[in-house]
């Protein structure tokens, strides 16, 4: 299954685009990036067996092995594509929202958009080092 970050803005070099590589890279599963202007651009076509995640601060706050276990079942069931849209400023809007298989949320603080683009590739490596049962996953 592609894990495939859709994100408003540019994050160019900068240590948060090391961190979002450094995770991404660990990551065993395939991943895309896909940087958007703020404004404007396409979101690519939503292909049939394509989930869709949004960061969105109305989302659910989850553990981690939960979250992994959403990615698993997906997976286990044939999913072929985990998108996951990282808005612009201003967010979601309702409309946005219906679409989503899953809102998620990474608490009610608020993150600037590059840092959560590195904390989700983090999650990401993260869920799938779970799934693949590796030790250095710790909850508690």
């Amino acid at each position: 299954m592609l894990l495939h970050i859709v994100a408003r803005g540019r994050i160019g070099r900068s240590p948060e685009a090391e961190l979002v590589d450094r995770y991404l890279k660990r990551v065993t599963w395939p991943t895309r990036v896909t940087e958007l202007p703020d404004k404007g651009g396409k979101v690519p076509a939503r292909e049939p067996g394509t989930r869709i995640v949004m960061l969105d601060e109305t989302g659910r706050d989850m553990p981690s092995r939960q979250f992994a276990q959403i990615l698993g079942q997906w997976r286990d069931d044939g999913v072929r594509e985990a998108r996951f849209l990282i808005g612009a400023a201003d967010g979601f809007d309702d409309a946005d929202r219906r679409e989503a298989d899953l809102l998620i949320s990474f608490g009610r603080l608020t993150w600037p958009h590059m840092m959560a683009r590195a904390m989700l590739a983090e999650q990401l490596w993260r869920a799938a080092s779970i799934l693949a049962n590796h030790p250095y996953h710790r909850e508690g």
